[in-house]
């Protein structure tokens, strides 16, 4: 089965905006499919193409690299050759997989760009991580894009649904409910968007044969994968990485949900654990939402870098890592969080959809928090706050008790200039109430 995945019209642009000019990197987690849709726009876009798998290289190939790029007749004849591929002039692609375990070929592509001959895609892991750059020029010809886990939409196109996703954007555009029966199926198809996640093994194993505990494996060994990774990689602060990592569950089931470095250690500062945030965060592996303390246009002038939150960058691992202390979720756990029949903070989940939702969407994420000890109207928490045009949009994500919002109402007040839309992400159907919008979570993305 292939996934389709909005990613590859991207690559589309790209290939007839750029015509050759540029080369394209394409960043994301490990296991988001970086790799596949690579392989697969080469297949479908170009008269032959190679691509060079630098997790599994022979050496003659880097041989090839260390020893004939100063020629490139040479060059392209050797991989040409050693491939068995015919290269076509302006028809082929040659392919760059995991870069980052080879960053010499990045910097060639500077090169190989101003040559013309062919087109270059670059797939890589880490990519930012300062062992994965040091000593090379970053070609000023290269261009980057980031790939996300599946989005909601694309879930449902893998099981087989082409039709719910546009009956949900119309709804959204009209500012009219779904109605009792479509709201209450989009909903049950959302939560096990929530429950397997977005990672595309994960999601192609649940489709085979609906079996959460098979999809939770998967789910596991690529946690297993984070760590090793935190291992290999966060060399100096490995330790500090993998504390945070294991902590992102416990942080976000507290009520205040910015993360508290004394759960780690009570004499942790934040400025010992910047760079293991950082790390992460570089890796893909994370979402962080930093507190803004003036919201304005332009948020990012007024964020607070030692105030945040950290959100799995896929819920559907959240859920795995939450339940670390199990070796493996049967179906009957997962059945059970299907169903509302499992004791759960549905909140922590909720808000990290939204915030993967928010991020793959492209906005970056911030927060609002303000806690007066003298003046209660001061207190004031909201949950994320987005850019529109000018103006600003506070979310205030409700699991429960939608009714109230004191907090996005005493918001609402205080900035009343800045602020643009205004809503409240719930698990119920479209309406709008007082000059709120209160969406369900499942169009967090339309936003």
């Amino acid at each position: 089965m292939e996934l389709k995945r909005k990613f590859y019209d991207k690559l589309i642009q790209w290939k007839l905006k750029s015509k050759g000019s540029t080369s394209m990197l394409i960043e994301g987690a490990r296991r988001v499919g970086k790799s596949y849709v690579a392989t697969m726009f080469a297949k479908n876009n170009y008269k032959s193409h190679i691509i060079i798998d630098f997790a599994n290289i022979d050496p003659a190939v880097t041989g090839i690299f260390e020893h004939n790029s100063t020629d490139l007749e040479l060059f392209f004849n050797k991989l040409s050759a050693y491939y068995g591929v015919k290269l076509h002039r302006r028809e082929s692609l040659i392919v760059f997989d995991e870069v980052q375990l080879y960053p010499k070929a990045r910097q060639l592509t500077k090169y190989l760009v101003a040559d013309g001959r062919f087109d270059y895609l670059l797939t890589g892991s880490l990519i930012t991580l300062k062992q994965n750059v040091e000593n090379i020029i970053i070609p000023s010809e290269e261009e980057s894009l980031t790939m996300f886990p599946l989005d909601f939409e694309e879930f449902l196109w893998a099981i087989g649904n082409d039709v719910m996703a546009d009956y949900i954007k119309e709804c959204f555009k009209n500012k009219t409910p779904l109605g009792q029966a479509m709201h209450r199926k989009a909903m049950d198809y959302f939560k096990q968007y929530m429950l397997v996640g977005g990672m595309p093994q994960a999601v192609l194993e649940y489709t085979q044969n609906y079996d959460f505990e098979s999809t939770d494996a998967i789910k596991r060994r690529i946690l297993k994968l984070y760590r090793n990774d935190i291992s290999k990689f966060a060399k100096g602060y490995e330790s500090k990485v993998s504390a945070i990592f294991d902590e992102i569950p416990s942080q976000l089931s507290k009520h205040e949900k910015k993360f508290n470095l004394a759960s780690l250690t009570k004499t942790a500062r934040m400025r010992e654990y910047e760079d293991a945030f950082m790390w992460l965060a570089d890796a893909k592996v994370v979402n962080t939402c930093f507190n803004n303390t003036d919201p304005n246009r332009g948020l990012g002038l007024n964020m607070v870098q030692s105030s945040l939150k950290c959100y799995m960058a896929d819920t559907g691992l959240l859920f795995s890592l939450a339940f670390s202390e199990t070796e493996i979720m049967d179906n009957e756990i997962y059945k059970a969080i299907l169903f509302d029949k499992l004791h759960l903070n549905e909140g922590m989940f909720m808000e990290n959809i939204v915030a993967q939702m928010l991020v793959s969407s492209g906005h970056r994420l911030f927060f609002y928090s303000k806690n007066s000890p003298d003046n209660a109207d001061d207190r004031i928490e909201i949950d994320f706050l987005i850019a529109q045009g000018r103006k600003i949009a506070p979310l205030e994500i409700k699991s429960a008790r939608y009714q109230q919002h004191v907090s996005l109402d005493k918001f609402i007040a205080k900035y009343k200039s800045r602020i643009g839309s205004k809503y409240i992400v719930y698990t119920k159907d479209l309406m709008e109430t007082d000059g709120i919008l209160f969406i369900p979570v499942y169009m967090t993305s339309l936003i």
